[in-house]
């Protein structure tokens, strides 16, 4: 006969057995939540067939192991189907980078698009294909350690072209082969979500969602913002304004920890080529054939690293890529007079500098004015637009914090030239206010925590807890090359 105090310390003994089990990484919540529903429905069978204290416990605890060895048996989850918009080839080449990284890795998702989307620049669709074909030649040393890899004739065949230079103000234009892409391959008959990485501008993006809505119920988007953002002002706008449920993630800064100088001297940026790349292959000669002559940056490869490590529907868990809170507003300021260092704006937000001039005769959301911004690394320009009845609007989104001094222009007859400044703020979304665009439950953006900044960018060190793994792990590719 088993005494109350026997009892007791089984119970005690088989809950703590219980816990120890539950907690384990290998199990899903939504897994460990049904294995524990089906083990208190055994549980009350035992009540019900009045079994011993101990033979309940025994075969409650048989039930519930038995499902989680039922768990773990299960094969590893389906490969994402991922969809890249990329500006590889333009003004920055670390896309280049990260387009290596991304076809040595490439057994891991199933990749239904490769979309050369240059917001601003020279880039096209054919330095995707020039990499594919270094890729071929690199490809049987892969397939020696691995298999899945995608053919190369398969990768060439979802190369697709898509906008050269910014949308217009309103944020869209007209269809693309690469906007066509998104939406055929958005429309697929699949349980699973497409995953669109945006590497640059979201103007292809926009151009989707504007000519098939209902794509958005289908696409799960990775954004590499940040001064991507002040090359496709508009089309961001037209997406928050228009598509605010879309499922978003917009990596403004976390994404900097990927090239941060806050690791080991020989992971740094110019030190991880000449300690493990080392020329290894075809695609390793091309790593350093850029400007950067070799230099780690790989800005956009946290998006590929956020869907290579754990659930990517969980942006706020720990990942390689990253981790993400919500937030509800995204932050535009709208400015009817010239600006003063006396206006402070958040970094990251979208500007709007509105002007009266002269009523012409040309269409509405004519280019027709030029914004000279000087900052920190120079000038650039912008364009700016004719909304019609004398109105004009310049779009600009500030990438760091510092202060802008800015000159607008236009060769229309009677348009005054503008001259303007102001403060750019490190407060990222920044307060509410009424012209900001209000979005919905599944929009993500950098953990603002002062402890996850890297130096001024928020949520650096998400990614950069990681790189050091990433970057090793990498090295064995590397390896298999030689």
């Amino acid at each position: 006969m088993v005494t109350d105090y026997q009892s007791n310390k089984v119970i005690q003994s088989f809950n703590t057995i219980c816990k120890v089990i539950v907690s384990q990484k290998a199990v899903g919540e939504l897994e460990t939540q049904g294995q524990l529903c089906v083990s208190f429905v055994a549980f009350s069978l035992c009540i019900k067939t009045q079994l011993s204290i101990v033979n309940k416990l025994i075969f409650l605890f048989c039930t519930l192991c038995s499902s989680l060895t039922l768990t773990a048996q299960k094969p590893v989850p389906v490969k994402p189907r991922i969809l890249v918009s990329t500006d590889i080839g333009g003004t920055d080449p670390d896309d280049n980078q990260s387009m290596i990284h991304l076809l040595m890795y490439n057994e891991r998702f199933d990749i239904e698009g490769l979309v050369s989307s240059p917001s601003y620049g020279e880039g096209n669709k054919e330095e995707i294909l020039r990499t594919i074909d270094l890729y071929e030649n690199d490809l049987p040393k892969l397939k020696a350690h691995k298999q899945g890899f995608a053919t190369p004739a398969y990768l060439r065949s979802v190369v697709k072209q898509g906008r050269h230079g910014a949308a217009p103000f309103k944020g869209y234009s007209t269809a693309t082969e690469g906007s066509d892409w998104i939406v055929k391959c958005a429309l697929k008959q699949s349980e699973r979500p497409l995953w669109i990485l945006v590497w640059g501008g979201l103007d292809d993006l926009a151009q989707a969602l504007h000519d098939k809505p209902r794509i958005q119920k289908k696409i799960k988007v990775f954004w590499i913002g940040g001064p991507n953002k002040k090359w496709s002002a508009n089309s961001y706008a037209y997406i928050a304004e228009n598509f605010p449920s879309l499922w978003f993630i917009e990596s403004n800064a976390s994404y900097y920890g990927f090239f941060s100088d806050n690791v080991p001297d020989s992971l740094s940026n110019k030190n991880y080529y000449k300690n493990y790349i080392k020329e290894a292959g075809y695609l390793g000669k091309e790593y350093k054939n850029n400007r950067y002559k070799g230099n780690l940056k790989m800005g956009d490869t946290p998006s590929l690293l956020y869907m290579m490590d754990g659930n990517p529907n969980d942006p706020a868990r720990e990942s390689w890529g990253g981790s993400y809170v919500k937030f509800w507003q995204s932050p535009r300021l709208i400015f009817n007079r010239n600006a003063s260092l006396h206006d402070t704006v958040t970094v990251f937000s979208i500007v709007e500098f509105r002007f009266k001039g002269p009523v012409v005769k040309i269409p509405p959301d004519s280019a027709c004015l030029t914004m000279a911004v000087k900052s920190e690394i120079g000038e650039q320009k912008w364009d700016g637009f004719y909304l019609g009845d004398g109105n004009y609007v310049v779009r600009y989104s500030p990438k760091r914090t510092e202060t802008l001094t800015y000159k607008v222009t236009s060769s229309i007859r009677g348009f005054e030239e503008q001259n303007g400044a102001f403060v750019v703020d490190n407060s990222w979304p920044g307060k509410p206010r009424k012209t900001n665009y209000k979005l919905g439950a599944n929009w993500y953006t950098d953990r603002p925590n002062p402890e996850l900044y890297d130096d001024i960018w928020q949520g650096g060190k998400t990614v950069l807890k990681w790189r050091s793994d990433v970057l090793l792990d990498w090295a064995k590719r590397w390896n298999w090359l030689r």
